[in-house]
């Protein structure tokens, strides 16, 4: 099906946006801010350094994933701790937590129908839970089981990237699925009483804007506990390595469409971001629109948000965690 590209907010001036989102901001939310450096990448600003134990990432399929999307090619699993078989993600969350660990991210590549395969391993999650871990878990497209098992597991929070376009789903996912069936996950998720964290990336379908308003209006008709906004990186080795970058104006618009679209929802620019002079600027139109985290912020944010008279606080854990 086709759907409607053209946000409404697409043509207007991007400062006069980014006040009317600053505006809402100041509504709903206090002038403060969470800086994020989780541990599984080194970060120091001079002022603040990680360290490098509190949370870790760990994949259910090790480097597998049968869609191998255009964007990721299962690149971003290479930096995962990978536990394949039941038992093996107890092990490693024990072990985590001898080691001083706070919190988990579990992971993994998806199968042929957009989901990760977390079946088998809803008991190990549950005795995560039980070690006193906190419990994020990106499922890809869900199945109302599945959310019922995480549920009974206790998990803190549901990661999913929610996509708007249905080119995107078949040319970058190579999923043949449409966009109904990430309203539909985000659905099940709200009736099955998870926090669901809906990812937006900006620039997905091969750097263009594309199903962008699309998402944001998913989730702010389905209702979602936080958004986190990412940009595409493009990796080498993938089939996205020579597209160009989205720029931060661009990152900028989508921050403050989603601030003006849902006022009272938790906004945080996540960790896929590209270098560059780019990431410079969406960082700083972040913190003009007000978001409430940042993941892995420049030296010249922290010092940009201490200008602005931002309240800054630090932890070593994903951006979608606010305490």
């Amino acid at each position: 099906m086709m759907l409607t590209t053209k946000a409404p907010w697409a043509d207007l001036d991007l400062p006069s946006l980014v006040d009317q989102a600053r505006e809402l901001t100041d509504q709903f939310f206090p002038r403060e801010i969470l800086f994020a450096a989780p541990s599984q990448k080194y970060y120091d600003t001079g002022g603040y350094r990680n360290e490098r134990r509190a949370f870790r990432t760990i994949s259910v399929t090790g480097q597998a994933c049968a869609l191998r999307c255009e964007h990721c090619g299962t690149k971003v699993l290479d930096g995962m701790m990978p536990a394949r078989v039941p038992g093996a993600l107890a092990e490693i969350g024990a072990a985590l937590v001898d080691e001083g660990a706070r919190g988990v991210l579990i992971s993994g590549g998806c199968l042929d129908d957009g989901s990760v395969p977390l079946d088998r391993f809803l008991e190990d999650i549950g005795r995560l839970k039980e070690k006193g871990l906190k419990v994020l878990v990106h499922t890809g497209l869900v199945r109302r089981e599945i959310a019922r098992g995480l549920k009974a597991a206790g998990v803190d929070q549901i990661l999913l990237d929610i996509i708007g376009d249905d080119r995107t789903i078949r040319e970058v996912y190579h999923l043949d699925r449409t966009t109904e069936a990430y309203r539909e996950s985000l659905r099940i998720l709200r009736e099955e009483g998870l926090s669901a964290i809906p990812h937006v990336v900006v620039g997905l379908h091969f750097g263009e804007i594309l199903g962008e308003w699309e998402a944001l209006r998913m989730i702010r008709e389905e209702g979602a506990s936080q958004l986190v906004i990412v940009a595409l990186q493009p990796l080498p080795g993938t089939g996205m390595a020579g597209v160009r970058s989205v720029s931060g104006d661009e990152v900028g618009k989508v921050l403050a469409a989603a601030r003006i679209m849902m006022p009272d929802m938790p906004i945080s620019l996540g960790c896929a971001r590209p270098a560059g002079p780019e990431k410079r600027s969406m960082e700083r139109w972040a913190l003009r629109v007000g978001v409430q985290s940042i993941a892995y912020p420049l030296p010249e944010t922290v010092a940009y948000a201490e200008q602005l008279g931002i309240r800054i606080r630090y932890h070593e854990q994903c951006c979608s965690v606010l305490n």
